[in-house]
């Protein structure tokens, strides 16, 4: 199968190949392996992504899990502006299950104390993720639910070739059901900003409101489910 990527997506590909130093392998969006990478991308805020790469990178040179990185050797291979936002991203990601982190006592100095990050694979993120909400104090039919909602959405925002990654990331904000000064918060940008790129959204989604936004990104899912009753 032979489908061209769309330009928003190969962009993204085309950073973690570069940042894994030419590792000689080009990662395709096509097929399910695409649907992975582009739920992980839409997971990951875009500082998180970028630590996620260069750390995922030097593991896998390494050919280990896990790595010592110290703030400034992330803060050169990212190339982001300033420790917080390095430290800001580690926080993410341990927090959405992509990375761990452990001290560990450093060679010959029982009182020096090491830190290293366990990284987890692409495929390895989204099943810990899966657990940790099956695991939730949520019920059993929430946490589908849940699930299925955002999934789907995701799954119709990364099949379209027109959205730059904020817009994608304020879509699925949207389909959380997030205030746009909730999507703020969570994006770090402000409540104006929000409101920028919910415009430009609803223009490239024909819609002028967000529930015709959010209808719009539900409506197979409501109509396969719709099938699946009927059926019974």
């Amino acid at each position: 199968m032979n489908s061209e990527p769309n330009e928003r997506m190969s962009y993204v590909v085309s950073n973690m190949a570069s940042s894994q130093q030419n590792m000689g392998q080009e990662i395709s969006l096509a097929g399910g392996k695409g649907q992975m990478a582009s739920k992980l991308w839409l997971n990951h805020s875009q500082v998180e992504h970028q630590v996620y790469e260069v750390m995922l990178a030097e593991v896998m040179a390494a050919k280990t899990r896990v790595c010592a990185f110290s703030l400034r050797q992330l803060m050169v291979l990212t190339r982001l502006p300033n420790y917080s936002a390095i430290r800001r991203g580690l926080n993410g990601l341990i927090q959405k299950h992509s990375i761990e982190r452990y001290k560990v006592v450093g060679d010959g100095n029982l009182r020096h104390q090491e830190t290293v990050y366990f990284v987890f694979t692409p495929e390895e993120i989204l099943e810990r993720s899966e657990f940790v909400a099956e695991h939730s104090e949520l019920g059993k039919d929430d946490v589908e639910s849940s699930k299925a909602v955002i999934g789907h959405a995701m799954s119709r925002i990364a099949e379209r070739n027109d959205l730059s990654r904020r817009e994608a990331e304020v879509a699925i904000c949207c389909a959380e059901g997030l205030t746009n000064l909730e999507i703020g918060k969570r994006l770090y940008i402000s409540e104006q900003t929000v409101k920028f790129h919910l415009r430009h959204i609803f223009v490239k989604y024909g819609v002028k409101r967000r529930t015709e936004l959010i209808s719009q990104l539900l409506s197979q899912m409501n109509s396969s489910s719709g099938s699946r009753e009927s059926g019974k």
